[in-house]
């Protein structure tokens, strides 16, 4: 056994100065983007229905103008593509602020930034780079992705059954995607289908899709925000050869990292969110008297304020840590199913109190915390609802036999 002495101790329980600290960039970055969307934003989207969810098109040019202009384009496309390139941890702080807007759950900054196209779009060949990713960036249009279906979108490797089949120079794909965000709004996308007889991860393959071709069709479905997703059915729809993106068999993995990195900066913007709702409650408890005294005055508001502020700063802390994991290179499987439970979950708490806070203010059109709150369910939902990133955190701490039945 080895002796340790009294100084060596001492020195182990001495704080450390390399503990948790925001980067200095960071923290830049975050007052400029926050800026920007008092200054430039806000102003615009004012002016528009409260259940608006895209800015008109001229106006929408000027202020992407404006962002480029900065430097805020693309926070998560690669800079040798035009994009800002910031790591993990940067899109999450560029995910908070700019979902600091009415529309900003599913429309950050009202489209101010810019439209990232699929991540996975990078691993393609120079000319799909070139036709779809770079075209992409310098437009600021959308792109989306397809992968879940009515079978099961939580479990892509055993859901997925639309079929695409070689047929000379192209495939021929057939089958439906549900719940696709952006696809009424996009030019292109990426589907990911079945090739060969088997099923499974080993038997996807992932495609770039144009929505102008013959074969495709797409039904918005009503839902509880003004954004709909889309039914996209694909008919006999040819895809040439050159737009299938990767191998085949090779698109599991590539949905896989899109969807696990992807997950973070999900959360993050909830918590954007959560926070400034915090905001407008505090600024009203302030202000607003009731029974002869302000609100802030109320022990059960204070509570609920006092909550929240905990609550926010640690799901922040738990988004960050699985930010900075990956840009570490390490594996964030987990983390990455943490930050998203605990993240959207949290918010939509916070959400929640600060409407009661507001009483029957919060409930009307007047102020954007109705809209936020029906958007903050559907964020328990995306991207893998609770419950299955449950799973994922339990078969890690169990191990997965002990999970199953």
């Amino acid at each position: 056994m080895t002796n340790i002495s009294q100084e060596e101790i001492s020195k182990l329980l001495e704080p450390s100065l390399g503990a948790w600290e925001m980067p200095q960039e960071f923290e830049m970055l975050r007052d400029t983007i926050r800026r920007f969307m008092q200054q430039e934003v806000k102003p615009l989207e004012d002016r528009l229905p409260h259940d608006a969810y895209t800015l008109e098109p001229e106006p929408l040019k000027k202020l992407q103008k404006k962002a480029r202009d900065v430097g805020l384009w693309c926070f998560e496309t690669p800079a040798e593509y035009g994009g800002a390139g910031l790591n993990l941890l940067g899109q999450c702080i560029a995910a908070e602020e700019a979902a600091k807007c009415k529309m900003g759950a599913y429309i950050a900054g009202c489209g101010a930034f810019g439209f990232d196209p699929p991540n996975v779009i990078w691993k393609g060949t120079k000319a799909q780079i070139e036709k779809y990713g770079i075209a992409n960036v310098n437009s600021g249009e959308k792109a989306f992705v397809a992968i879940s279906e009515a079978s099961g979108g939580s479990d892509p490797s055993r859901s997925i059954q639309a079929k695409a089949v070689l047929k000379g120079d192209r495939y021929v794909l057939n089958g439906t995607k549900i719940w696709i965000s952006g696809a009424g709004q996009a030019k292109w996308g990426i589907v990911f289908a079945l090739t060969g007889e088997e099923k499974g991860r080993g038997a996807i393959t992932s495609f770039i899709i144009s929505t102008d071709r013959p074969g495709i069709s797409l039904k918005p479905i009503p839902v509880i925000r003004s954004y709909s997703p889309y039914e996209v059915h694909f008919d006999n729809y040819e895809i040439p050869v050159e737009d299938r993106l990767g191998g085949e068999g090779q698109g599991f993995a590539l949905a896989e990292d899109w969807l696990l990195h992807g997950r973070v900066p999900y959360a993050a913007a909830t918590l954007g969110i959560a926070e400034a709702a915090l905001e407008l409650a505090i600024e009203w408890a302030k202000q607003r008297k009731v029974f002869g005294s302000l609100l802030a005055e109320k022990q059960a508001i204070q509570w609920m304020i006092a909550d929240s502020a905990i609550e926010l700063r640690a799901a922040k802390l738990v988004v960050y840590q699985a930010a900075w994991n990956a840009d570490l290179n390490k594996n964030i499987k987990v983390d990455a199913s943490v930050a998203k439970v605990f993240g959207t979950e949290t918010a939509g708490r916070i959400v929640d109190r600060c409407m009661q806070i507001f009483g029957g203010l919060g409930v009307s059109q007047e102020m954007p915390l109705e809209r936020w709150y029906r958007e903050m369910r559907i964020k328990r939902i995306g991207e893998g609802p609770s419950e299955v990133h449950r799973m994922v955190i339990s078969r890690d701490l169990l191990g997965s036999n002990r999970t199953r039945g």
